[in-house]
């Protein structure tokens, strides 16, 4: 697998997520994320209905092409319509798993992204629509890799069933598993990381903070909270307080416990979100703590 550093930028909020970003602010969330010695870059057409891919192009334009690393995705095409992203251009992202589609959207995100190649090319939540992702989208990556137009290829998704279902009918490198390994949901553990350990396939963990309520906000899983979740949350804050950990340190660090994930993404607005998450990534964590939120 592609060597992509402990922290990689994901670049949702970029795109338009909850808030709308200024085409500046952007580039300074990159621009500081290179400078704290982020290289590994993840994307998506549907992310700002592809104004996240044409930022992170701008952003990245001037920096030495060996020495980063870019994944984006498959599985959504746009075309004229409301785009649901704050901020964003009026295009609508629209499912298409086939073989060509896939080949096209990768083709426009070059395009956006104003690269010749990226590293990483993903299937993009194909959750209702496996028999068409795995024959098509997958197989028209599965071709690019043999062709070494990609380095690597794989599937991104918020649930874990799926993905187990591509580790064991494909030949994937890598998956990018969004809000299932974190300290409030850990239901990769159970089946997906043992497949991937015993397959050889590299985990991404995307989401540690479920949406935002496990770094002081009040969102798990991209909608309001419920009083339930707020209150687990509560119970693991108390416990990291009581060892002087703050519990986004421990949120954004718990995924790289496990031996299977090469990498943590962490979603970033500002630059000063940047400089915050490298730094909780850095923090020293008692064993004990692990221990006891285990």
């Amino acid at each position: 697998m592609i060597e992509l550093g402990a922290l990689g930028l994901g670049t949702a909020p970029l795109g338009g997520l909850y808030e709308a970003v200024a085409d500046e602010t952007a580039a300074a969330v990159v621009e500081r994320a290179w400078e704290l010695g982020i290289r590994y870059f993840d994307t998506a057409p549907y992310y700002g209905s592809g104004a996240a891919e044409r930022r992170l192009g701008a952003a990245l334009r001037d920096r030495p092409r060996e020495e980063l690393v870019v994944s984006t995705k498959v599985g959504r095409l746009l075309r004229p319509g409301p785009s649901g992203w704050e901020g964003a251009p009026p295009l609508h992202a629209y499912f298409d798993f086939s073989h060509d589609a896939a080949l096209r959207s990768l083709e426009q995100s070059l395009e956006r992204l104003g690269l010749d190649r990226v590293d990483i090319a993903l299937v993009h939540d194909p959750d209702d629509h496996y028999d068409e992702a795995l024959n098509g989208a997958f197989r028209a990556l599965t071709r690019l890799r043999e062709e070494r137009v990609v380095r690597a290829i794989g599937v991104g998704m918020n649930q874990t069933e799926m993905l187990c279902r591509f580790a064991r009918d494909a030949d994937p490198d890598c998956f990018l598993v969004a809000g299932r390994l974190t300290l409030l949901d850990r239901s990769a553990e159970a089946e997906l990381l043992p497949l991937c350990a015993d397959r050889g396939i590299a985990v991404i963990a995307a989401g540690v903070f479920n949406s935002g309520v496990l770094a002081g906000g009040d969102t798990y899983d991209y909608v309001r909270a419920p009083d339930g979740v707020l209150a687990r949350v509560e119970r693991l804050r108390t416990a990291c307080g009581r060892r002087g950990v703050p519990l986004a340190a421990a949120a954004v660090q718990f995924p790289r416990l496990h031996a299977t994930v090469a990498s943590v993404l962490v979603g970033c607005r500002t630059p000063l979100e940047v400089e915050e998450d490298v730094r909780l990534s850095r923090l020293e964590i008692p064993r004990a703590l692990w221990a006891e939120l285990a």
